[in-house]
C-alpha cells in the first residue's frame, strides 16, 4: 500500500511568510539606522544688499570619511582646525552674473549637534568685487567630492527684497551631490515694497496670533464708553465722546510701542525677553483692575502710554531675531509698526460698536466686570508662569481657541449687544441722544 506523505506547502501558500519574514528582517536591519537621522550637510545663505552671508554645516562623521581622518567634536577644533577650514574654504566658490569670483571667507568654526548629530559649522561671506549682491553661481563640493552619497542642502533663509525673513519663508536652493556641484543663487530681486509688505505681514500676524497684547487692547477698550466720576463707572454723556477717548487710547498705546520698538531695534536698549514678558502680563492685570474700578480718571490712556513702552519692547524682540541690517531697518520698522496699527484698528472696528450699544444698557457693568476678571485671571497665569514661578499655563488652551476664533468671538459679543439692547433697560437718556450719567 502506497504511504501518503504529508503534502508539500505550496509556493504560493508560503509566499505571505516569506514575505513577513523579508519585512521583519528588513526592518531589522533598518529599523536602528532610521532611529538616527541622515547626516546631511547645509549651506544656509542671508542675502544683503552688499554681501550674501550665512553658514556652512559640516556632519563631523561625513567629514571624517571624506577627508580620511579620525575626527572627533574635540580634534576638529583642535589639532585639524587649520587644515579643515583650508580644505572647506578651497572646496567653495561664487561667481557673480559678469563671470567675476567673489570673495569668499569663513568664519571661525564651531561645534554644534544638529538633528543629534555633531557638525563643525563655519561662518560664510560671500562678497561680490562690485560691492552689489546680484544672481550668483555657488559651486560647492565639500564633502561630496569624496563621498558620492552625500547630500548638501542649500538654502536662502533670509532676502528681505524677496520677502525671506523667517525660517518658515526660507528657501531652498537645490541640493549639491557628486553630480550637482554648482546651483545658480537668486539674489538682487525684488523690492523693498515686496520686503515692506512682507514686515507688515509679521505685524498683523504677530499682534493676531498674541493672545496677550489682544487682551491688553482689550482691557483698554472695555471702560473707553464711561467716564470715571468718584471712584466709579458712569456712563459717557455721548458715543461722541466713547470714541473719541478710543482714539486716546490707541495713540497713547501707538506712541508708547512705536518709541521703544525703535530704540530696542537701534540696540539702544536691551533688556531680558523674559522680565518684559513677564511686565507685559503685569500690564494686563492692571488694566484689568482698572477695568473693574478706575484707578485713575483717564487712567486707561496713561496705563496704555505707560506700558506701551513695554509692549513695544516684546515687538522689538522679533525683529531683532531677523537679523535685520540698517539699510532696511527703517523700512522693517516702518511695515511691522504698519501691521501693528492695522491690526488693533481692526479689533477697535470688530469689538468697539458692539461695546458702545452694550454700555448705554444695564447689562454693561456685569459684561465689564466678568470680561475684566477673566484677564485678571489670564494675566496672573501669565505672570505666574513667565516668572518660573508655575511650569504650565492652565488657561493656554482657552487662549489659543479665543485668538483662533476672533470673528465669532467678535459675533458673539455683537449678539450679546443686539439681545440686551432689546431685553435689558436702557440707560437714560436726556431725550436729545445724550446719556445722563449712570453709575456702572
Amino acid at each position: 500500500m502506497r504511504r501518503l506523505l504529508p503534502a508539500r506547502p505550496s509556493a504560493a501558500r508560503l509566499l505571505p511568510t516569506f514575505l513577513l519574514a523579508a519585512l521583519i528582517l528588513v526592518g531589522g536591519l533598518v529599523s536602528p539606522a532610521g532611529a538616527h537621522p541622515m547626516s546631511t550637510s547645509a549651506v544656509l545663505l542671508d542675502v544683503r544688499d552688499d554681501r550674501v552671508e550665512g553658514e556652512v554645516q559640516l556632519p563631523v562623521d561625513r567629514l571624517a570619511v571624506s577627508v580620511d581622518r579620525d575626527l572627533t567634536r574635540e580634534t576638529v577644533l583642535g589639532a585639524e582646525r587649520a587644515f579643515l577650514k583650508r580644505y572647506t574654504a578651497e572646496h567653495i566658490t561664487a561667481v557673480g552674473e559678469d563671470d567675476r569670483p567673489w570673495t569668499v571667507r569663513l568664519g571661525t568654526g564651531s561645534v554644534r549637534t544638529i538633528d543629534e548629530v555633531a557638525h563643525l559649522v563655519y561662518p560664510l561671506e560671500l562678497r561680490p568685487p562690485g560691492g552689489r549682491v546680484t544672481t550668483f553661481d555657488l559651486a560647492y563640493d565639500v564633502i561630496v567630492e569624496e563621498l558620492l552619497t552625500h547630500k548638501v542642502i542649500a538654502t536662502v533663509r533670509y532676502d528681505f527684497d524677496r520677502g525671506i525673513l523667517k525660517t518658515d519663508d526660507a528657501e531652498t536652493v537645490g541640493v549639491f551631490d557628486f553630480d550637482t556641484k554648482s546651483l545658480k543663487v537668486p539674489a538682487g530681486e525684488g523690492s523693498w515694497i515686496r520686503g515692506f509688505a512682507t514686515t507688515a505681514g509679521l505685524g498683523i500676524e504677530h499682534v493676531g496670533e498674541g493672545a496677550d497684547h489682544l487682551l491688553f487692547l482689550l482691557m483698554l477698550l472695555i471702560p473707553a464708553p464711561l467716564v470715571a466720576a468718584e471712584g466709579r463707572w458712569r456712563s459717557a454723556p455721548s458715543s461722541r465722546r466713547s470714541i473719541v477717548r478710543v482714539v486716546h487710547v490707541v495713540t497713547a498705546f501707538a506712541i508708547g510701542h512705536s518709541l521703544t520698538l525703535v530704540l530696542a531695534a537701534t540696540g539702544v536698549i536691551n533688556l531680558l525677553t523674559r522680565p518684559v514678558e513677564t511686565l507685559i502680563a503685569f500690564s494686563i492685570a492692571v488694566s484689568a483692575v482698572h477695568a473693574l474700578r478706575p484707578l485713575v480718571a483717564r487712567g486707561e490712556i496713561l496705563i496704555a502710554a505707560g506700558f506701551g513702552l513695554v509692549h513695544g519692547l516684546a515687538f522689538a524682540s522679533l525683529i531683532g531675531d531677523l537679523g535685520l541690517d540698517r539699510g532696511s531697518l527703517v523700512t522693517t520698522l516702518l511695515g511691522f509698526n504698519l501691521g501693528i496699527e492695522l491690526t488693533q484698528l481692526l479689533v477697535i472696528a470688530l469689538m468697539m460698536p458692539s461695546l458702545i450699544v452694550l454700555a448705554r444698557t444695564a447689562f454693561y457693568p456685569a459684561f465689564r466686570i466678568g470680561v475684566a476678571l477673566l484677564g485678571l485671571l489670564f494675566s496672573v497665569s501669565w505672570m505666574l508662569e513667565r516668572a518660573t514661578l508655575t511650569s504650565t499655563d492652565p488657561f493656554e488652551g482657552i487662549q489659543t481657541w479665543l485668538v483662533d476664533h476672533p470673528l465669532l468671538v467678535a459675533v458673539t459679543v455683537a449678539a450679546l449687544a443686539v439681545v440686551a439692547r432689546r431685553t435689558a433697560p436702557q440707560t437714560p437718556s436726556d431725550g436729545d441722544g445724550t446719556l445722563r450719567s449712570g453709575a456702572h
